[in-house]
């Protein structure tokens, strides 16, 4: 029985940086999983769009699609545009089964690939306890996105760093310059800016802006291999689902 295509959902950007650390990312993903059909589409910006993604893999014959929002937070996106673009393929294209995963985070395996990222920068395990963090996310009118970012903030803080404030690039308070400034003034030694996105692009870089007055600025989460075994968790998680349920169908 043949396994069902991961489709990987990306918003898409401006920045030629983005899709190709999406690419990048899906391929780490098929070296993980030989053998697994691995598509990538855009919501915008890029090419190929997910409805000409999905009407390819209708015509070559695809009988199961699972739909993975490349996305960290449930938020518009996750709530609004994919189920739509989604729903419409499926009304297109009725023979193809699709279903939508759920969003990357919050995971442990996020967390790791934040830190390692943090590492690779510089910062050893042993700086955590002298070290404040500013986790410095896209930002999201969405309640619920800024609520899992403050939950991720407040587990960050509990695994040895002296201190975690989370900051936004837009939409929502505070900017990453305003935590750096909060954390200086509270008298912390060093701060380091771990940028809570997966690719480059216009937010990364204003995040990378407001990070001029800390001591550290890590890279974005990109190609990791954390990363790409939560893409492969969260494929499982939503084939464990019988055909017909999911998000999708909500």
């Amino acid at each position: 029985m043949t396994a069902p295509v991961l489709l990987v959902i990306a918003h898409g950007s401006r920045d030629p940086r983005h899709a190709t650390t999406v690419h990048a990312l899906a391929a780490r993903v098929r070296a993980l999983r030989p053998g697994l059909r691995v598509e990538t589409g855009f919501l915008e910006f890029n090419a190929p769009s997910v409805p000409r993604v999905l009407k390819r893999l209708a015509a070559d014959g695809a009988g199961e699609v699972t739909a993975l929002p490349l996305l960290l937070t449930r938020a518009f996106h996750a709530k609004s545009d994919i189920p739509s673009v989604l729903r419409e393929a499926r009304t297109r294209l009725p023979r193809l089964r699709i279903r939508q995963a759920e969003v990357l985070g919050p995971s442990p395996l996020l967390n790791a690939a934040l830190e390692q990222r943090l590492y690779e920068a510089g910062l050893s395990p042993a700086d955590k306890g002298s070290t404040g963090l500013v986790l410095a996310s896209a930002g999201s009118t969405d309640p619920e996105a800024i609520a899992v970012i403050a939950e991720i903030a407040r587990e960050l803080r509990h695994t040895g760093w002296c201190a975690v404030r989370p900051a936004f690039a837009s939409a929502s308070l505070p900017r990453t310059a305003d935590a750096v400034r909060t954390l200086r003034a509270e008298g912390v030694r060093r701060v380091a800016v771990a940028p809570y996105v997966i690719a480059p692009g216009r937010l990364p870089d204003r995040i990378a802006a407001g990070a001029a007055g800390a001591d550290v600025l890590s890279g974005v989460l990109g190609a990791s291999p954390a990363l790409a075994r939560l893409l492969l968790t969260r494929y499982a998680e939503a084939c464990a689902l019988p055909a017909g349920t999911g998000s999708l169908s909500a």
